[in-house]
């Protein structure tokens, strides 16, 4: 299996089987939410074309889309939130796949603007530092600047809350962006369980939770994840 396309066709069957991985891994909004891909070209990127569902998503329902909102391949209207992903890919060269999700467990912590913490193994791909959450606007992406900022709110980082909104996830290939969107979901949502039970005691600590995240996320082991998303959505 290759993560990383060498022509439009492996970038097109990559968004295809991304849609899929989300849809299996439970990140599902209906029609909205998208993946892409970098195009080996340089043109833009590759993504679902709006009105569908992950689940629904073929080849046949794949667009190209150029920095400034062209569809220069493919057939069907492009998602108004296409700049976060020209965005964040032109600010992000290390960059080769961006995941834009409504994390509904996303949703509800980040409503309570506390710390994600490293209580489980999807945790400690998220702190230390702390997961960015960018907070310029609720609303949609829909220009430029607001992909520009929020791609400044991401910096470096694997991803981003964006409050009363969803996430976004950035990887080198299909398979870290997804898998980290999945995550990021599970950690909230471990969080929101456990701070619903009474106050948190206990979690990782620094040196520890680097230690542990570099054994359970290596690329590898989110590669393996993406693989069994991948399956089960065949």
């Amino acid at each position: 299996m290759r993560y990383v396309p060498e022509d439009s066709a492996e970038a097109v069957a990559l968004a295809v089987e991304g849609c899929r991985a989300l849809a299996a891994g439970g990140q599902a909004d209906m029609v909205w939410g998208h993946p892409s891909v970098r195009d080996p070209d340089g043109r833009g990127v590759w993504m679902k074309c709006s009105g569908w569902g992950f689940e629904e998503v073929d080849a046949s329902r794949i667009v190209l889309v150029s920095p400034d909102g062209q569809v220069l391949a493919g057939d069907g209207p492009r998602h108004i939130e296409y700049p976060i992903h020209t965005e964040i890919m032109a600010a992000r060269p290390d960059v080769g796949a961006v995941v834009h999700t409504h994390s509904a467990s996303a949703n509800a912590f980040a409503a309570l603007d506390v710390p994600l913490l490293p209580l489980d193994h999807a945790g400690s791909l998220f702190c230390y530092p702390e997961i960015p959450r960018f907070t310029l606007t609720g609303g949609l992406i829909k220009d430029r600047a607001l992909g520009e900022a929020l791609a400044a709110a991401l910096g470096d980082a694997v991803a981003c809350l964006m409050p009363q909104h969803g996430i976004v996830t950035a990887g080198a290939d299909m398979a870290a962006a997804v898998m980290t969107a999945v995550l990021l979901d599970r950690a909230c949502q471990t969080q929101l369980t456990a701070m619903s039970a009474g106050p948190l005691r206990r979690w990782g600590e620094a040196r520890d939770t680097a230690a542990k995240r570099a054994d359970v996320w290596s690329p590898a082991q989110l590669r393996a994840g993406y693989d069994y998303l991948v399956r089960r959505a065949g």
